[in-house]
C-alpha cells in the first residue's frame, strides 16, 4: 500500500469556476480517510484528481514517493469504485471481476486465485456464474468492490459507492467495507455527502465546503471540538441547534441571553467567553444535550428555559422534539417515554458543559 499526498492542489474549470482551492492533505499508509461535505463542495473532483481522471490546475499529487501529475490513471496503481456499479451486463460476476486482470495479461491461474480470494471476502462465491441483472443492488455493489480488490492496488478510491442503495443495505455495506479495510489493511479514500457514513467508517475525516478544507480530525474530535459553525452543523444527526444572543454579565456571573431566556455559562468557559461581553454571538447546543426538566428535578434554575413543543417525531427508542422559544426553532432528542405534547410548553435543561459558542462574524469557534 502507499501514502497519498496533495500539495497546494487547485482545480479551475472553464468559466473560472474554482472547484478545489489550494488543498494540502496527507493520507497515511493503511489509513481509511473519508472526505465529506455537501453536494458541489469539490470532494469528488478531489478524488478524480487523485485517480488521474481530472488534471490539477496547479499543485502536486504523490502516490507513495512518486509524483503522478503526468501519470495516466491506468499506471497509478489505484482502483476506484463509483456511485454507479459500472458492471458489464453481458458478463457474469467472475468475468466482471477478472476483466481488468485479463487486460493486464495476468496468468489464468493468478486470475482464478485473486477472484476466488475476493469472492470469499465478499460472500460472492455462490454468485460467480450470475449476470448483473440477476443480482440485488447490494450484491452488485459487492461485485464492484471485488473488481477493485482483485487488482491489489496501492490505493482504493470510493466515490459515494452506497448512494444508490436503500437505507438498510447502506448500513450493511458500510460495515462490509469497514471489514474489508481491516482485513486488507489497505489505504482507502472514501467520498460521501452522508455524515453518518463518514463518522462510522473513517479513521480520520476531512470536512470540505466550497473547495476548501475546514477541518481534518478523527470522528470524536470533529463531533466534540468543531473548528467552526459549518463543521458543528454538518456533523451530527440531528444537527446542532444555533441561536443568536448576547453575552451578559450579572452579579459577577456570565450568561447567554437569547432574549426570551438566559442560561448561565459554566465557570471553565468564562475566561474565553468574557471577551465577548455585551456582544452578539452564536450559541450552539446539540439535541442530545437538551433534557426535560421533569426528569432532572435538581437542575439549577439558571440553566432552565421554557419552549413550546410544535412537532414530535417518534423514532422508536427516542423521539425528536421540535421546539420554539418565540425567537428560535430548535430540536431536542429525548427518550420516547418522555412524552411531549404538541402546542404545550416544556421546561427544559441545557447541559451547559457541552454547549458551543461561535463568532458571529466569521463563524469560528470561540469555545
Amino acid at each position: 500500500m502507499a501514502t497519498v499526498r496533495l500539495k497546494n492542489v487547485s482545480k479551475i474549470f472553464s468559466g473560472n469556476i474554482q472547484a478545489v482551492k489550494d488543498i494540502n492533505l496527507e493520507v497515511a499508509d493503511k489509513e481509511f480517510l473519508v472526505i465529506v461535505g455537501p453536494s458541489g463542495c469539490g470532494k469528488s473532483t478531489l478524488l478524480r484528481i487523485i485517480a488521474g481522471l481530472e488534471d490539477a490546475t496547479k499543485g502536486d499529487v504523490y502516490i507513495g514517493d512518486e509524483l503522478v501529475n503526468n501519470t495516466p490513471p491506468k499506471d497509478r496503481n489505484i482502483a476506484m469504485v463509483f456511485q454507479n456499479y459500472a458492471l458489464y451486463p453481458h458478463m457474469d460476476v467472475y468475468n466482471n471481476m477478472a476483466f481488468g486482470l485479463r487486460l493486464r495479461r495476468y496468468p489464468k491461474q493468478e486470475i482464478n486465485k485473486r477472484v476466488e480470494e475476493a469472492a470469499a471476502i465478499l460472500g460472492l462465491k455462490e454468485l460467480l456464474d450470475r449476470k448483473p441483472k440477476m443480482l440485488s443492488g447490494g450484491q452488485r455493489q459487492r461485485v464492484a468492490v471485488g473488481r477493485a480488490i482483485v487488482r491489489k492496488p496501492k490505493v482504493f478510491l470510493f466515490d459515494e459507492p452506497l448512494s444508490n442503495l436503500d437505507a438498510k443495505l447502506r448500513v450493511q455495506m458500510r460495515t462490509e467495507i469497514s471489514k474489508i479495510h481491516i482485513r486488507l489493511q489497505a489505504t482507502m479514500i472514501y467520498v460521501t455527502h452522508d455524515q453518518i457514513e463518514a463518522m462510522t467508517m473513517g479513521n480520520r475525516i476531512v470536512v470540505i465546503k466550497d473547495g476548501v478544507i475546514h477541518q481534518i480530525a478523527d470522528p470524536i474530535t470533529l463531533y466534540a471540538k468543531p473548528v467552526n459553525k459549518f463543521v458543528a452543523g454538518f456533523i451530527g444527526s440531528p444537527p446542532m441547534n444555533f441561536m443568536e444572543g448576547k453575552i451578559i454579565k450579572k452579579d459577577d456571573k456570565f450568561y447567554f441571553n437569547e432574549g426570551n431566556f438566559q442560561v448561565k455559562i459554566v465557570d471553565e468557559m468564562v475566561p474565553r467567553i468574557s471577551n465577548y461581553q455585551d456582544r452578539t454571538i452564536i450559541f450552539g447546543v446539540r439535541p442530545e444535550d437538551i433534557y426535560d426538566k421533569l426528569f432532572i428535578p435538581d437542575a439549577a434554575p439558571e440553566n432552565t428555559l421554557t419552549a413550546t413543543c410544535e412537532v414530535v417525531e417518534p423514532m422508536g427508542a427516542e423521539s425528536y422534539i421540535f421546539l420554539n422559544t418565540g425567537k428560535h426553532n430548535f430540536i431536542a432528542r429525548m427518550e420516547s417515554h418522555e412524552k411531549a405534547e404538541i402546542n404545550q410548553d416544556m421546561d427544559l435543561v441545557f447541559d451547559m458543559s457541552k454547549v458551543h459558542f461561535f463568532d458571529i462574524a466569521d463563524g469560528k469557534t470561540i469555545i
